[in-house]
């Protein structure tokens, strides 16, 4: 199967770090990230400098990064000024979401779903004048922090107001890594049953080591699209416990052991990884920019040998 990778950890993996990353260092990172193969990015979000400083640079961002040929740059524009902005900017694609959960809209959004609804309905018409495309997620489609398990018919709903709304393409997020490969199953399953015109995307979080065993079950019914974060970095600021999304490297490793096309070359992927987690200062939680790929061979003279047991 050719698969999709939207790399979001620009934005996804960078809006929670305390310490603000230079302009420079963010455009350098998505451009590695764009060497790798990858064609879609989430390179930064249009919001408001005091809710999320590390964004404040999103218009410099765009305008300075290289993009080649075929390449999307989407971002996060939750508001019709945060997407008039990302339009002069020069974005590829919008980005907005609502919450499947209530709760999580509220502490999110600071709004209830209806009226999440009412601000994307605008945002649609406003991409559709503008001829730019609109991606729409759905938060906590899998659970919620608050609410403990979503109603399938919840995300089907919203997943209905959207493709009424003319928005094609439509990402089902795990917010906060509360899915499992049943869970993940029905609702996909369910969603892809009511709107089978729309195209599926899936985003994971790695909160409970389930990442990938997710992915699987999406592959299982043929969704070719995923969103991931490059060395694993990212985290709902607004979910108690979230860690970060799927790693790229790693998700990416795991499509090509099990004979999926991602047009990626992934030695060049994880010097982003590097990249990123020289610039955070930090280690990083992904986990093949540190093991290689799985045929990856060593010096076995550099190696400790064992010494033999001597005799009592």
């Amino acid at each position: 199967m050719n698969i999709t990778i939207t790399e979001v950890g620009p934005r996804d993996g960078l809006q929670s770090e305390k310490n603000f990353v230079s302009t420079d260092r963010k455009v350098q990172l998505i451009d590695a990230i764009f060497a790798s193969g990858i064609r879609c990015v989430e390179a930064t979000s249009f919001v408001s400098p005091a809710a999320v400083p590390q964004m404040s640079d999103a218009a410099e961002v765009l305008k300075a990064i290289r993009r080649p040929e075929g390449a999307v740059v989407s971002v996060l524009a939750p508001n019709a000024r945060g997407a008039h902005d990302a339009i002069r900017a020069g974005a590829d694609e919008l980005v907005a979401f609502v919450s499947a959960s209530p709760t999580h809209n509220q502490k999110n959004l600071n709004r209830s779903i209806t009226d999440s609804l009412t601000n994307i309905e605008g945002l649609a018409e406003l991409a559709s004048q503008q001829g730019i495309a609109l991606r729409a997620a759905i938060a906590t489609a899998f659970g919620c922090p608050f609410e403990g398990n979503i109603d399938v018919k919840s995300v089907v709903g919203i997943a209905q107001a959207f493709a009424g709304m003319g928005i094609q393409h439509i990402t089902l997020a795990d917010t906060t890594g509360m899915a499992t490969p049943n869970i993940v199953r029905s609702v996909s399953a369910s969603v892809r049953n009511a709107v089978p015109e729309a195209r599926l995307s899936l985003h994971f979080h790695n909160t409970r080591g389930l990442g990938l065993l997710n992915v699987a079950a999406g592959i299982d019914l043929e969704i070719s699209a995923y969103e991931s974060s490059v060395a694993g970095v990212g985290g709902c600021p607004f979910a108690p416990g979230a860690t970060g999304n799927v790693c790229t490297e790693d998700l990416v490793h795991y499509l090509h052991e099990e004979g999926h096309s991602t047009g990626i070359d992934l030695d060049a992927l994880i010097q982003a990884a590097w990249l990123l987690e020289e610039t955070l200062g930090r280690p990083l939680p992904g986990q093949v920019m540190r093991a290689g790929k799985r045929l990856r061979r060593h010096d076995a003279d550099a190696a400790p040998t064992a010494r033999a047991r001597q005799a009592p």
